[in-house]
């Protein structure tokens, strides 16, 4: 009967004792489920079975063959979990670094070292890149988005920006180790950074995340069939993975992102259920999104070499992960998800979502108080994933590292919570109402009083009646959900995104202390 030897997040080893009728014995076949994976000599009563996922249970089992191809009965059934992403004990910390963070935030690569985030961080998600919206691909874009117009239904179609991924020089002052990007060399901008990033810290992984609320319209084409599926994955590994890039301003090339990325992140918002304006979305996307991270695991694994991550940002609200999917299924070839711990509530920045009323972004648990038909919290989320059997270690909770707020907010005899309210209050930028990351928040209104929402877990600040009211993250709000996290045994926590915290990594730190 096979027992384990061992095991990694990926890999089994098994032994078994040989068979007593030795002499005719050809080979062992070892089975996992019902699939024959391996096959070794008489000789030889060992097998490392590798491609597995982590934090998943599998059922081995080992028939012996003879000369004349004759099988034996299957051995006893030996069951393995293999190890999760983190190791025992410990918690993962996935941060995403936003692409266009450069410009306005001024945040930089280099900025998740000064921070001290750098250290901290075991995965950096660089976000967003495209689909090419002709051929179905993954591009890697040379343009930016020609509309800012969030309600546009193009207004990320073909849009990019190959300038702040690969071309454009960073200064020795945004640089990670203090030297200017060569004017004239391959690899520039975020992309060079991020390599440096991992050069001094050589424990941290990048993946690089593909669509976001903006460019996830042409995810459905995409997954519509084999083909389809086989065509956009291998484009996905070649321009990122095989760093093969497209040639723009005298940067990029065969191969001049190699060894950056370490795998890929699917943000599609959302499969079977709308997103932004203009998405492409049907039924057919739940058993498509399962077959395209299928592939995408098949492939990956196929390179062979180091272990490459998949991984997904899913949502919290339970109508969408019942639209599009199938946690039966998917965690078969996810390393872990990243589920949505946040955007509960807001006005959104042109007043289209909930303008008329405040309400908590973030809170970790259900307020009776809500006045809202649907009552999200993280406590709800995360119990859909486990209801359905998803092993909690193979979940992360999202951490928002900015605050949503209202302006002419009544003050209802409970500083703002649950009232009235007169629009999006004036955010970090003209483009972007309603929300604010942690940093610029706090030192913008240094007077707003801050409140601790005890029953939900949830801190709200409030300049006063008729004036703005924010919902966001803070240390003593971290620091309760974080204990969660590790009494329902999860993965670990995420943040979106690492800008929003103040230069001293106030929150990530927060974040880190309370997953220790």
């Amino acid at each position: 009967n096979p027992r384990s030897t061992g095991k990694t997040a990926y890999s089994v080893d098994l032994a078994w004792d040989r068979a007593t009728d030795n002499v005719a014995v050809a080979a062992y076949d070892v089975y996992r489920g019902g699939t024959l994976v391996k096959t070794v000599g008489a000789d030889t009563a060992t097998a490392t079975v590798d491609g597995l996922s982590p934090a998943t249970a599998y059922t081995f089992t080992v028939k012996a063959r003879d000369t004349a191809d004759n099988s034996s009965a299957a051995s006893a059934a030996v069951r393995v979990t293999t190890d999760d992403m983190a190791g025992e004990g410990k918690q993962l910390k996935v941060g995403y670094f936003v692409q266009w963070g450069i410009y306005g935030r001024q945040y930089f690569v280099k900025n998740l070292d000064t921070s001290g985030a750098a250290k901290q961080l075991d995965v950096v998600n660089y976000a967003f890149e495209n689909l090419d919206p002709t051929n179905l691909t993954c591009q890697a874009g040379v343009t930016k988005g020609t509309s800012g117009n969030p309600q546009d239904p193009d207004e990320g179609t073909g849009a990019g920006d190959a300038d702040a991924d690969y071309a454009r020089p960073m200064s020795a002052a945004q640089s990670v180790d203090g030297v200017a990007d060569d004017g004239w060399g391959k690899l520039r901008g975020n992309l060079n950074q991020l390599k440096k990033l991992k050069a001094k810290y050589p424990h941290l992984k990048v993946v690089v995340s593909l669509g976001g609320w903006t460019y996830s319209k042409f995810f459905s084409d995409a997954a519509a069939t084999p083909e389809s599926r086989k065509k956009f994955v291998e484009s996905c590994i070649d321009v990122w993975i095989k760093g093969n890039l497209p040639v723009y301003n005298g940067a990029g090339g065969p191969g001049t992102a190699a060894g950056i990325f370490d795998g890929i992140d699917i943000d599609w918002e959302w499969p079977g259920a709308e997103g932004h304006p203009g998405n492409h979305y049907g039924a057919q996307d739940k058993d498509n999104l399962t077959a395209l991270l299928a592939e995408f695991r098949g492939q990956l694994d196929a390179l062979g070499g180091e272990h490459k991550l998949l991984t997904a940002f899913t949502p919290a609200d339970p109508a969408k992960i019942e639209s599009g999917w199938d946690l039966t299924k998917i965690f078969d070839s996810l390393d872990y998800a990243n589920v949505q711990g946040y955007d509960f509530h807001g006005s959104g920045s042109d007043d289209s979502w909930e303008p008329s009323r405040t309400g908590h972004a973030s809170n970790l648990y259900a307020d009776a108080e809500d006045p809202y038909p649907f009552h999200f919290s993280i406590e709800n989320a995360i119990q859909t994933y486990l209801d359905a059997g998803v092993n909690p270690r193979k979940l992360t909770v999202g951490f928002p590292f900015y605050g949503r707020g209202w302006q002419g907010v009544s003050e209802g005899g409970v500083a703002g919570e649950w009232q009235d309210a007169n629009g999006a209050a004036p955010g970090q930028f003209p483009a972007e109402a309603g929300v604010r990351g942690y940093g610029n928040l706090i030192a913008s209104y240094p007077s707003m009083t801050v409140h601790h929402d005890e029953e939900s877990v949830s801190t709200f600040g409030y300049t006063g009646p008729g004036g703005q009211w924010w919902s966001f993250d803070d240390t003593w709000s971290i620091g309760k959900k974080t204990d969660w996290v590790k009494s329902r045994g999860l993965l670990g926590g995420f943040v979106w995104e690492m800008s929003g915290d103040t230069p001293d990594g106030r929150l990530m730190t927060a974040l880190d202390d309370g997953l220790e």
